[in-house]
């Protein structure tokens, strides 16, 4: 690792806990507020955005540039609130987080079997595996590794309660421990609405989007339960969490097949959240190949 890059990544991860401490402070109204106002101000503003703006006009070609504009807006607002909550996640579980068609959570956490809860970057997504801890379901998560160490070790830390069976580092060795876990009998918890180049393609949107096809790999192979959650942000730092029926699993013994079928499915149930709140998702990253 170079000098330059080694320093780089120790003022980032100072400032990083330098303003979780802030948020860990304030009271949670205050925090998601401050977060989202500054996530507001600075982030439409940055190259990144562009990227947004882009998928934005692809995805709804309709939609005028004054509309765009503010779903970025929404966008950064959502992002920046979910930064001032982090520090407050089990508070907000207990206290603002009204739970719909819980029954299907619990059937999974019941069934004596192995199973793989998913959701989206959507809402405030580090929710989702705080409601599995609270109702009793212990979990792994699989989650996208920072690149910064530092940062990556505040991460950890701030969503190790809500992760009883553990965290794993998506990519090769992450998946054979994701393996081991299923053949416990334990449950995983994923976000599956990320690019992956190495992928399969799959409709997103009326284009094709390389998905990870490891969640529905998984599924099919173990024949576990798929149940989604939107977790959806009500107004400030107030939620709605609405889990569904676990994805219909086929067996048409064509191996491919079965697991497009699935993906395409999660994919249409994610599309159907986003089209209803636009800024709600994670517009920010190359969702589609240029």
């Amino acid at each position: 690792m170079s000098l330059s890059r080694s320093l780089r990544w120790r003022i980032e991860a100072l400032g990083a806990r330098a303003v979780f401490g802030l948020f860990a402070m304030l009271p949670v109204d205050w925090a998601s507020a401050l977060g989202g106002l500054l996530a507001r101000v600075v982030g439409p503003r940055l190259r990144v955005s562009e990227i947004a703006r882009t998928n934005l006009r692809r995805a709804f070609p309709d939609m005028p540039a004054s509309r765009v504009e503010a779903v970025v807006g929404e966008v950064w607002d959502n992002l920046g609130r979910v930064a001032g909550e982090f520090p407050h996640i089990h508070w907000l579980i207990r206290n603002r987080v009204e739970a719909v068609n819980l029954h299907h959570l619990h059937e999974m956490r019941d069934d004596g079997r192995p199973g793989i809860f998913i959701s989206a970057h959507f809402g405030n997504w580090e929710l989702g595996g705080a409601m599995a801890c609270r109702e009793n379901l212990p979990i792994t998560l699989v989650y996208r590794a920072a690149n910064n160490p530092g940062v990556e070790t505040l991460y950890r830390r701030g969503r190790g309660a809500a992760a009883e069976g553990g965290q794993i580092p998506k990519g090769s060795p992450g998946a054979r421990q994701a393996i081991e876990v299923l053949c416990r009998g334990g449950h995983l918890a994923m976000l599956v609405d990320q690019k992956m180049n190495d992928g399969i393609p799959v409709p997103f949107f009326g284009r094709d989007a390389m998905t990870a096809p490891a969640m529905a790999r998984f599924a099919l192979k173990y024949r576990c339960p798929v149940v989604p959650a939107k977790i959806e942000r009500l107004k400030g730092a107030h939620f709605r969490m609405t889990f569904y029926p676990p994805i219909p699993l086929p067996d048409s013994g064509d191996a491919h097949r079965d697991t497009l079928e699935v993906m395409t499915r999660v994919n249409a149930l994610i599309e159907e959240w986003v089209r209803a709140c636009p800024g709600q998702w994670l517009w920010l990253h190359k969702r589609w190949p240029d």
